[in-house]
């Protein structure tokens, strides 16, 4: 594992938290890979302790599973995970983005826009990971400008998982074909005409595809 040091922060375990975090989003550990708190330890320059904690709050989050006396492993959903995910997702998702149209329409449709462009880059450079966070800053969004906590704070207990299923599974087929960054243009161009009709309708459809890509995904590995 490369080196992760850094200068001592205020919280060291949240530090170590958020680095393992975006590791796992990004695919720097697999699904399903095990994490050695040892090993995690050396390369940040810590003791085991911030580790630990960082573990607990990654396990919090559903992003890893800690198995007493055998090890800590990155997350793998089951089929039932990614069907339960998925009909949340269809449930809240829309409902945000009419809040954020109701609060903030100019600032959710330029964070939208911004994703969006960022989406564009990232397919022209076939950049796996660089379009998956892309694609999660575009559904972010929706939650940034709905102005209502208990909606944010449902969606950050999937954020996680949902974030590193894109990068794992999705992302590298979104960037070798169009079809779901024009998905993703066609929701901005619905949401702007405050269109959520269309716009649930597609969203569930986005999703659901997403959940098969994902279940499908895990089938092969």
């Amino acid at each position: 594992m490369k080196s992760l040091k850094f200068d001592t922060p205020k919280s060291l375990a949240q530090r170590v938290m958020l680095r393992l975090r975006q590791g796992i989003i990004d695919g720097e550990f697999a699904l399903g890979a095990a994490i050695s708190e040892e090993m995690v330890a050396q390369s940040f320059g810590v003791s085991r302790t911030p580790v630990r904690e960082a573990m607990g709050q990654l396990q919090a989050q559903g992003l890893v599973v800690i198995r007493p006396q055998v090890g800590s492993f990155v997350f793998t959903p089951s089929a039932a995970d990614i069907a339960e995910l998925c009909a949340f997702r269809i449930i809240i998702e829309p409902k945000a983005a009419e809040f954020a149209y109701r609060h903030d329409r100019a600032g959710a449709v330029a964070a939208m826009e911004q994703a969006i462009a960022g989406m564009k880059r990232t397919l022209a450079a076939k950049d796996n990971v660089a379009y998956g966070r892309a694609d999660t800053a575009m559904h972010d969004a929706l939650f940034a400008y709905c102005s209502n906590h208990y909606l944010v704070e449902s969606y950050q207990l999937v954020s996680g998982r949902v974030a590193a299923l894109r990068t794992n599974l999705t992302s590298p087929i979104d960037v070798q074909t169009p079809a779901s960054f024009e998905e993703h243009r066609r929701l901005l161009d619905l949401f702007e005409r405050g269109d959520f009709a269309g716009f649930g309708s597609l969203m569930t459809t986005h999703i659901a595809n997403s959940g098969r890509t994902y279940a499908q995904a895990l089938q092969v590995a």
